[in-house]
């Protein structure tokens, strides 16, 4: 917004009056009726302004030098003092015409008319109403034209969009005000005492920095809310040209040099504490050193102590050392040295709280529970390393967090994923800028006890950089031996860490070094069965997730059977993360319907389920008909879970060469050329011609060719796949292999065995053909998972070859 001002007509120039010249008078409503309903005469004589607009209602001096222009004041001051006022199109006319002026202007009164000494007119005009020239009548010696009234729209009623727009206007002219250097704070009264609407917007307006254009658009607005809300467009913009003006100009605006700054509040605080009789600096460090006396610290770490106190006296306290000194004395007192949580070893509500936050994984239950039984028997508190590893989505970090609730420790956590600075670990050296301890310590001192459970997240994601291997500054931190003389670089004093039960998290054991992994207690986690899959759903993220969404079991419930189908359609992961975001995609659908108070099921069904998640994606593996020579079922073991996978094979006349695809990896394909090599040694033994081996070409194919795949488990598969493509015989009906095979004919255990038997189950497979070995992986597997299924435990390949092929042709049989 911008002073009053005088608008000179002639050479556009714009000078301050006295501000007792300046007449503000405030309109109010019955001011603004009797104005309205004021007649307008036909003809008025036009006076053009170059760089202003009038306003009905605004109060403004102007100055007039051309010749026309004061014969026009003069004749109308002496008559009826009524004008009509128009703003010229082109500022730089100089006689304008009835084609140079803007044919919407507003109908004024004289208020006053005072002779300048320069020879200059200044009159003093209030607007009174707009008009429409209708026609221009003489334009000689002055401009007269024929006028007609234009009716302002106003909203009826109390309209409260209208008011509030209102209460917009005044707000932001009054912070405007607030803002300006340039308007006096008195204009803030003005605007408060403003009563009538349709003067407080044209008062507003008239005031802003705009373009000529841009009040001459404002003007011609009829509809009094439109013009309002053109307005506060306005003023918003002038507001942040304000705000942005003057935070430049307290940014460059010169200070005290800082550091100068600092030295004399420094010495006033020291004065104010001295006259007040308060704590000094030297009182602040003895404070320090009274409470040094009462940590269960050793007398080494005391004198260290004592040692680094004593250098902080003699420092300056404006030098930048000083901080840093401080700092390191501050930490050294609230690090928790020797304060130990009492350990609550009751194994039995251990028990419980680790079965309340996790279903199934009850071969990690029990390790824990093992270890827990352990620092009971040894009471001394040295706790093991133990690091658990598995897929994601498996539960890895909060049987930290159970574990630490069950024996009454204090939980921390450390995510180390992406952590490349060995500094990370054991912290800077205090001689560097912005030193710090190193998450150990710095976790320690939040956890306010030295045996916390002390929760390694992801390490099998550190990496290494320029900056150090964090990976070997743990092997300090884990090694029960070295532990408790821990030493951080920015503490520079030993620190026992022997008392803190360490769990690490990993996905990926060989991503970790052999060092470090040797060093501690690894822990397998598999995946989770469907069946264990629907009951944690059930029991844990089904309930979660309705609380997480203002939602009770009132409002919505689910049954296994749906639960099941989201989970074989829809996820197919080890652990459950990718559940639980599909059961909180069906009950935002349900929330959406309650908060919209629509009518849905309350009991998901699974049309709802298909409706809200779409068609499955995730069919389960279907085991292929037998019909063909050369395809048999394999089991594969994927970071998702178990699956199965068709071994092909097919042949053509050529020189007894083998082609093999499906993007295998170099073991797969060892696995391939072990099981051709084992055929041509023991053709008699087979009942085979030896020069069919060298009349035609193998191709042997894995199915699913975009997907990388690897490792001697499907050796036997193989084998026989070669083996029925020879004999164009017909594998065994609904039945499925895994095992690495040997040049002398063994077969050799495989691992995953607990996610390929439930993958074979998924595929109704009956029969399964292992290595003898892996009976003992079968024997742990809880008995209803492998209920219905028949296994055959084999040690040699011909034993592979006497289950799985059977005496009957398949169809379409080559003669070969």
């Amino acid at each position: 917004m911008s002073n009053h001002k005088i608008s000179t007509i002639d050479n556009l120039s714009l000078q301050e009056i006295d501000s007792q010249a300046e007449l503000i008078p405030l309109l109010t409503p019955e001011d603004e009726e009797e104005m309205m309903n004021e007649v307008l005469p036909e003809t008025i004589p036009i006076l053009p302004l170059r760089n202003m607009v009038l306003f009905p209602g605004v109060v403004i001096p102007i100055t007039a030098g051309r010749d026309k222009s004061i014969k026009l004041i003069d004749d109308a001051n002496a008559e009826g003092k009524i004008i009509g006022v128009v703003a010229q199109i082109d500022e730089d006319v100089e006689e304008p015409t009835k084609n140079d002026i803007h044919q919407i202007g507003t109908v004024a009164r004289i208020l006053r008319v005072l002779k300048m000494p320069d020879g200059n007119t200044t009159v003093i005009l209030q607007g009174k109403k707009r008009f429409e020239i209708s026609s221009i009548v003489t334009e000689e010696p002055y401009m007269t034209a024929n006028i007609k009234d234009i009716l302002e729209k106003k909203p009826k009623g109390k309209n409260s969009e209208f008011l509030a727009i209102l209460e917009s206007v005044k707000d932001l002219a009054i912070q405007i005000i607030k803002e300006s250097p340039n308007i006096p704070s008195e204009a803030t009264f003005a605007i408060k005492n403003i009563e009538s609407q349709s003067f407080l917007i044209n008062f507003v307006t008239s005031n802003l920095n705009l373009s000529v254009k841009e009040k001459q658009d404002l003007l011609a607005i009829n509809n009094l809310k439109d013009r309002a809300l053109e307005t506060l467009k306005y003023m918003n913009v002038e507001l942040q040209k304000l705000e942005l003006k003057n935070d430049i100009q307290s940014k460059v605006r010169f200070d005290l040099d800082q550091q100068q700054r600092e030295y004399f509040l420094h010495q006033q605080m020291k004065t104010i504490q001295e006259e007040l009789g308060g704590t000094s600096q030297e009182e602040e460090m003895d404070e320090m050193l009274a409470k040094s006396k009462t940590k269960k610290w050793d007398e080494k770490c005391q004198k260290h102590f004592e040692k680094e106190l004593s250098k902080m006296r003699r420092m300056n306290p404006q030098a930048p050392d000083f901080g840093i000194q401080r700092n390191y004395l501050e930490l050294l007192l609230e690090l928790p040295w020797n304060e130990f949580s009492k350990d609550n070893f009751d194994l039995k509500r251990a028990q419980k709280i680790l079965d309340r936050d996790h279903f199934g994984l009850e071969e990690v239950k029990k390790r824990m529970i093992e270890h827990l039984a352990v620092l009971k028997l040894r009471n001394d508190m040295k706790s093991p390393i133990i690091c658990l590893t598995g897929p994601p989505g498996v539960g890895k970090t909060s049987i930290g967090r159970s574990v630490a609730e069950a024996l009454g420790r204090e939980y921390v956590r450390i995510s180390l994923g992406g952590l490349r600075d060995e500094a990370e670990i054991r912290g800077h050296r205090k001689t560097y800028i912005g030193a710090m301890p190193g998450r150990i310590i710095q976790s320690l001192k939040k956890a306010g006890t030295s045996n916390p459970v002390f929760v390694l997240d992801e390490i099998d994601k550190l990496s290494n950089s320029n900056q150090g291997d964090p990976s070997s500054a743990l092997l300090e931190v884990l090694d029960p031996e070295q532990n408790s003389t821990f030493y951080d670089n920015f503490v520079e004093l030993g620190y026992d860490l022997s008392k803190v039960m360490f769990i690490a998290t990993s996905n990926n054991m060989s991503m970790i070094q052999p060092a470090l992994r040797d060093r501690m207690e690894v822990i397998k986690m598999s995946g989770y069965t469907i069946e264990e899959k629907v009951e944690i759903a059930k029991q844990h993220l089904f309930p979660r997730q309705l609380k997480e969404h203002g939602l009770t079991s009132k409002d919505l419930t689910i049954g296994k059977k749906q639960l099941e189908k989201i989970v074989e359609g829809y996820t197919r992961e080890s652990g459950v993360r990718g559940l639980e975001a599909k059961i909180a995609q069906v009950i935002r659908n349900a929330a959406k319907s309650v908060a919209m108070e629509e009518e849905y099921n309350k009991k998901v069904t699974d049309a709802d389920i298909v409706e809200v998640l779409g068609v499955p994606r995730l069919e389960r593996d279907k085991y292929e008909s037998n019909d063909v020579a050369g395809v048999v079922t394999g089991l594969a073991w994927t970071s998702v879970g178990g699956d199965i996978l068709f071994i092909e094979s097919l042949i053509s006349p050529g020189k007894g060469g083998m082609t093999i695809t499906g993007n295998l990896g170099t073991v797969m394909k060892e696995s391939a050329t072990i099981a051709l090599e084992y055929i041509k040694a023991n053709t008699e033994l087979l009942g085979l011609d030896p020069e069919i081996l060298t009349k035609y070409n193998i191709h042997l194919h894995v199915p699913e060719g975009a997907t990388p795949k690897d490792g001697p488990s499907a050796g036997i598969a193989m084998l026989t796949s070669l083996v029925s493509l020879f004999t164009q015989k017909r594998v065994k009906k609904n039945i499925a292999m895994t095992g690495e095979i040997t040049l002398r004919g063994k077969v050799l255990p495989v691992g995953g065995i607990k996610e390929k038997i439930l993958a074979a189950k998924r595929a109704n497979i009956k029969e399964l053909i292992l290595c003898h070995e892996n009976k003992s992986d079968v024997d742990e597997i809880k008995p209803e998972y492998v209920d219905g299924l028949i296994f055959h435990y084999v040690k040699e390949m011909n034993e592979v070859l006497e289950i799985a092929i059977t005496n009957q042709k398949v169809k379409n049989a080559k003669k070969l």
